[in-house]
């Protein structure tokens, strides 16, 4: 009996988040999911024409571009936002005059919304009006296509989200850095151990969750990335510069084939899901072996 009264009580405390859930996430994905097995395009009724959409995405040029576009920036973030954001965390906790300031200062441009970086970049790195090429240029250094040419887009992306999100990366890693156990990092420093092997065998291996946090949450918004590509390229030309978001927006509101769309958004969602539980797995594979 009691087990069955804090049941109810553990359902009534839930209830609210789950009707939010459910309704916000849970029922436009399995609404995405019927639809992806249809042809429709806005008006009249949808056709039943089974897995068609998805045997179409595995011979569209461009979904591949798209896919190929996303884990390079996908693997370039990660590489790159994930040990400068923990660097920049373990810098800030240092006391340091103005040390308020210049985490409010880092923390800035994840603030700022998606669309306005991305228009503020623009008068960066476009090839032709940009500051980066006029800079360049004043050394005598020849234009160069950081957005809009054949390879450069998803790196240019790829350091315009990683300028958007290290400030919300540092915060929580500079969060997990102020809960560690004082009496062990004094314990570490009393058996001799230096700043970097303090950090190395202590502070990293007690900040596993935290890190498993962060990457995470990368993952996912790297998988979400529109904004960026929209207002630097538009995905061109020719949708070189397309994300799997850009691209499935394109075939969705532009093209209007909503059935085809649907089918990228559950490839979007299966594609975020495996990444995101590969690494979890990993992770705690490799915490068990150490």
């Amino acid at each position: 009996m009691i087990w069955v009264s804090n049941r109810w009580k553990i359902l009534v405390m839930l209830g609210p988040a789950l009707i939010v859930f459910t309704m916000f996430v849970i029922y436009p994905l399995a609404y995405s999911g019927v639809f992806s097995f249809t042809r429709f395009q806005g008006f009249g009724e949808p056709k039943w024409i089974g897995w068609d959409n998805y045997k179409a995405l595995l011979i569209d040029p461009f979904f591949w571009q798209s896919l190929q576009n996303t884990f390079v920036i996908l693997i370039v973030s990660l590489a790159v936002l994930i040990p400068s954001s923990f660097a920049l965390a373990m810098l800030l906790q240092r006391t340091i005059r103005g040390g308020g300031a210049l985490r409010a200062l880092v923390f800035g441009p994840a603030i700022i919304a998606p669309i306005l970086v991305g228009l503020i970049w623009v008068f960066i790195l476009d090839p032709k009006i940009g500051l980066l090429n006029r800079v360049l240029g004043a050394f005598g250094t020849p234009a160069v296509p950081w957005i809009g040419g054949n390879y450069l887009t998803p790196i240019s992306v790829s350091m315009v989200f990683i300028w958007s999100s290290i400030g919300f990366a540092m915060t929580i890693f500079y969060a997990g850095l102020q809960l560690l156990p004082a009496d062990v990092l004094e314990a570490s420093a009393l058996d001799g151990a230096s700043g970097w092997q303090q950090t190395w065998h202590v502070k990293i291996p007690m900040m596993r969750e935290t890190f498993a946090i962060v990457t995470i949450l990368m993952i996912t918004n790297v998988f979400k990335i529109f904004e960026l590509v929209y207002m630097l390229t538009g995905g061109g030309p020719v949708h070189r510069s397309e994300t799997l978001v850009s691209y499935m927006y394109f075939v969705t509101f532009t093209n209007q084939q909503y059935g085809y769309g649907m089918a990228l958004a559950v490839i979007i969602t299966v594609l975020g899901a495996i990444v995101s539980i590969g690494y979890l797995v990993a992770a705690r594979r490799k915490e068990k072996l150490a």
